[in-house]
Protein backbone atom coordinates (compact mmCIF):
# COMPACT_ATOMS: atom_id res chain seq x y z
CA UNK A 1 0.00 0.00 0.00
CA UNK A 2 1.24 3.37 -0.65
CA UNK A 3 1.99 5.56 1.83
CA UNK A 4 1.29 9.62 1.96
CA UNK A 5 2.23 12.13 4.45
CA UNK A 6 -0.07 14.06 6.36
CA UNK A 7 1.00 17.51 7.67
CA UNK A 8 -0.91 19.47 10.10
CA UNK A 9 -0.75 22.26 12.94
CA UNK A 10 -1.80 21.62 16.87
CA UNK A 11 -1.45 23.39 19.65
CA UNK A 12 1.89 22.40 21.25
CA UNK A 13 0.09 21.32 24.81
CA UNK A 14 -1.75 19.12 23.03
CA UNK A 15 0.64 17.37 20.72
CA UNK A 16 2.67 17.15 24.16
CA UNK A 17 -0.75 14.94 26.15
CA UNK A 18 -1.51 12.94 22.70
CA UNK A 19 2.31 12.22 22.92
CA UNK A 20 1.89 10.72 26.28
CA UNK A 21 -1.32 9.36 26.20
CA UNK A 22 0.28 7.22 22.86
CA UNK A 23 3.01 6.43 24.89
CA UNK A 24 1.24 5.25 27.58
CA UNK A 25 -0.79 2.79 25.08
CA UNK A 26 2.91 1.39 23.62
CA UNK A 27 2.06 3.12 20.69
CA UNK A 28 3.49 6.17 18.53
CA UNK A 29 1.69 9.48 17.40
CA UNK A 30 1.30 7.91 13.81
CA UNK A 31 0.00 4.66 15.18
CA UNK A 32 -2.57 6.13 17.02
CA UNK A 33 -3.51 8.69 14.20
CA UNK A 34 -3.89 6.29 11.81
CA UNK A 35 -5.92 3.81 14.30
CA UNK A 36 -8.04 6.83 14.55
CA UNK A 37 -8.44 7.73 11.21
CA UNK A 38 -9.29 4.26 10.16
CA UNK A 39 -12.04 3.87 12.90
CA UNK A 40 -13.50 7.38 11.92
CA UNK A 41 -13.31 6.33 8.17
CA UNK A 42 -15.55 2.82 9.11
CA UNK A 43 -17.87 4.83 11.39
CA UNK A 44 -18.84 6.91 8.68
CA UNK A 45 -19.13 4.28 6.02
CA UNK A 46 -21.73 2.57 8.39
CA UNK A 47 -23.56 5.47 9.14
CA UNK A 48 -23.84 6.27 5.11
CA UNK A 49 -24.96 2.88 4.79
CA UNK A 50 -27.34 2.72 7.43
CA UNK A 51 -28.72 5.89 5.97
CA UNK A 52 -29.04 4.24 2.75
CA UNK A 53 -30.63 1.82 4.35
CA UNK A 54 -33.23 3.39 6.08
CA UNK A 55 -33.97 5.68 3.37
CA UNK A 56 -34.76 2.52 1.09
CA UNK A 57 -37.10 1.20 4.17
CA UNK A 58 -38.78 4.35 4.41
CA UNK A 59 -39.29 5.33 0.64
CA UNK A 60 -40.65 1.33 0.29
CA UNK A 61 -43.11 2.35 3.31
CA UNK A 62 -44.10 5.35 1.29
CA UNK A 63 -45.21 3.70 -1.83
CA UNK A 64 -46.48 0.66 -0.44
CA UNK A 65 -48.70 3.07 1.53
CA UNK A 66 -49.19 5.27 -1.66
CA UNK A 67 -50.78 1.91 -3.37
CA UNK A 68 -53.09 1.89 -0.78
CA UNK A 69 -51.35 -1.36 1.26
CA UNK A 70 -52.53 -0.06 4.44
CA UNK A 71 -53.85 -1.57 7.78
CA UNK A 72 -56.49 0.02 9.75
CA UNK A 73 -55.59 1.46 13.08
CA UNK A 74 -58.08 -0.63 14.62
CA UNK A 75 -56.69 -3.69 13.19
CA UNK A 76 -53.43 -2.90 14.35
CA UNK A 77 -54.71 -2.54 17.85
CA UNK A 78 -56.88 -5.29 17.79
CA UNK A 79 -53.64 -7.84 16.61
CA UNK A 80 -51.66 -5.98 19.14
CA UNK A 81 -54.49 -6.42 22.29
CA UNK A 82 -54.78 -10.24 21.70
CA UNK A 83 -50.88 -10.27 21.61
CA UNK A 84 -50.78 -8.61 24.89
CA UNK A 85 -53.45 -10.88 26.19
CA UNK A 86 -51.39 -14.11 24.88
CA UNK A 87 -48.35 -12.59 27.00
CA UNK A 88 -50.27 -11.83 29.88
CA UNK A 89 -51.74 -15.36 30.26
CA UNK A 90 -48.29 -16.76 29.44
CA UNK A 91 -46.55 -14.87 31.82
CA UNK A 92 -49.36 -15.74 34.44
CA UNK A 93 -48.71 -19.51 34.09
Amino acid sequence: MAEATFTFRVEEELKAAFSEAAKAQDQSDAQLLRTFMRDYVRQQQETAEYDDWFRRKVQKAIDSANAGDLISGDDVEAEFAALREEARKSSAR
